[in-house]
């Protein structure tokens, strides 16, 4: 039984878990965007935050802690210097998964995981408001029409053709 097993093993071994965690996190701090499964996603923002939260302070320490987390110069460089100054403010969520269907191929439930202060689209304040629009009736004052004035009949009424039946 799984009692107290809070690792997801994603059908891999131990060895080949870790190498691919730390591909798919050196690939989200340089790219800022991955696609991939959806448990993999939830994987690896558990296995990607802390690195994050450990670049906040730039130490030669921390700096070798991450790289043994990485293996990879440029991410640890690219880490410390660009990523760690947008989240310096931010107490943690450095990481976003957004859900985005099903694989055809094998039914696998697909995922975006992405870096949140990296999202353009979701950091600008929207200029557009849309008119509110609501389903309860409107008052009877807003309904009733304004008076309007009669015009005189000064026409002849028409006469009408017989029908032909």
């Amino acid at each position: 039984m799984r009692h107290g097993c809070k690792v997801n093993h994603l059908s891999r071994t131990h060895a080949h878990r870790v190498a691919m965690l730390s591909n798919m996190a050196t690939s989200l701090i340089m790219e800022k965007r991955i696609e991939t499964t959806l448990a993999k996603a939830k994987a690896l923002r558990v296995y990607v935050e802390p690195i994050i939260n450990r670049s906040k302070e730039d130490t030669m320490n921390n700096r070798r802690v991450v790289f043994s987390y990485l293996h990879s110069k440029e991410a640890v460089n690219e880490l410390f210097r660009n990523v760690s100054q947008k989240v310096a403010n931010r107490p943690g969520g450095y990481t976003r998964i957004l859900k985005t269907g099903i694989r055809h191929g094998d039914n696998s439930a697909m995922a975006i995981i992405e870096l949140v202060d990296y999202n353009e689209n979701m950091l600008k304040p929207s200029t557009e408001k849309k008119a509110k629009s609501t389903r309860r009736s409107r008052s009877k004052k807003a309904e009733a029409p304004a008076p309007v004035a009669e015009a005189p009949a000064t026409e002849a009424p028409a006469t009408e053709a017989p029908k032909a039946e």
